[in-house]
């Protein structure tokens, strides 16, 4: 017997606050009755932390200690035992999105190393030799529009032979000049991180310009912990020997489930760097690093 299962949230976009209701319904479509021992429906929020290949072995504590860390975990019965007629059957519900004791809900974050997911899931228990019915569905949580303005603090940069500090060959280096400044470094989710890089002069021709948008993300436990960068994106804002003395605007949004609030916890952490990197002709690499505050939107969203 053909039966399908779907879980629909009446948001479209399937964001949700702490505090908020989830609500939807369970759609059920099958073409002759459908006998059931129960129709359950399950929320759960969950941390999931890993190490990358290069810590494994080295923090051997860390996968008896670290297990996912629950952050919300409840179920209702949205049926109970009996028989779903033919045809398509839409059963509603509603669930109070609310983290239970001191726990806290953290956004959506979809990392590498730290996973934070939501998910309803649907569970059609079925009469002995039938095989149970089960559909998950995500959705997402940002955290609540914070009250107090995020003020802006713009960061001026210039960047030298001199200033470079991971270069052991500064004499060998073309001499280069460039200047320029980020609009603020404490940065709103919702909002684009902007600004301009000048290019003053360069012994060897630019060959390329580029902004990259990397996370850190720390996981561990007593016995140490693992600090990995990852690049989530990478724009190029200029190509080519640019000209000299003009103002290359920076402008990048956010992907918003691979980043997310600024977040530090006992057991890991997820930070933001922004680098602007400069590619010369002969392949060298210019990199200037700005450490990045994110926060949640002072704006209330459309609910």
């Amino acid at each position: 017997m053909s039966v399908s299962l779907d879980i629909r949230l009446k948001r479209a976009n399937k964001v949700y606050h702490e505090g908020e209701v989830l609500s939807g319904v369970v759609v059920l479509q099958c073409k002759e009755p459908l006998p059931h021992h129960g129709i359950i429906l399950n929320m759960e929020g969950l941390v999931n932390l890993q190490l990358s290949s290069k810590s494994v072995g080295v923090f051997e504590a860390f996968y008896n200690s670290v297990k996912p860390i629950p952050l919300l975990s409840s179920s209702i019965e949205v049926a109970r035992s009996g028989k779903i007629p033919g045809g398509k059957t839409e059963i509603p519900f509603e669930f109070p999105l609310q983290a239970k004791g001191n726990k806290v809900l953290y956004e959506t974050y979809h990392g590498v190393f730290v996973n934070i997911q939501y998910t309803l899931r649907c569970d059609v228990k079925r009469p002995l030799l039938a095989k149970d019915l089960s559909r998950t569905c995500e959705f997402i949580v940002h955290c609540q529009p914070q009250k107090a303005k995020v003020s802006p603090s713009p960061v001026s940069f210039s960047i030298t032979p001199d200033t470079l500090q991971n270069s052991r060959e500064k004499e060998t280096l073309p001499k280069f000049l460039i200047r320029g400044h980020l609009d603020a470094t404490s940065c709103v989710m919702s909002q684009p991180l902007s600004g301009e890089v000048v290019v003053e002069h360069s012994d060897i021709p630019v060959k390329s310009i580029e902004l990259q948008l990397v996370r850190v993300e720390t996981c561990g436990c007593a016995e140490g912990y693992a600090r990995d960068a990852t690049e989530i994106q990478n724009i190029q804002i200029a190509e080519g020997d640019v000209c000299h003395a003009l103002s290359i605007p920076i402008y990048m949004v956010f992907p918003r489930l691979f980043t997310c609030p600024t977040l530090e916890t006992t057991n890991f952490k997820v930070e933001f760097e922004v680098n602007i990197v400069i590619v010369l002709q002969d392949d060298h690499l210019i990199t200037e690093n700005f450490p990045s505050n994110c926060a949640e939107s002072e704006q209330t969203q459309d609910r």
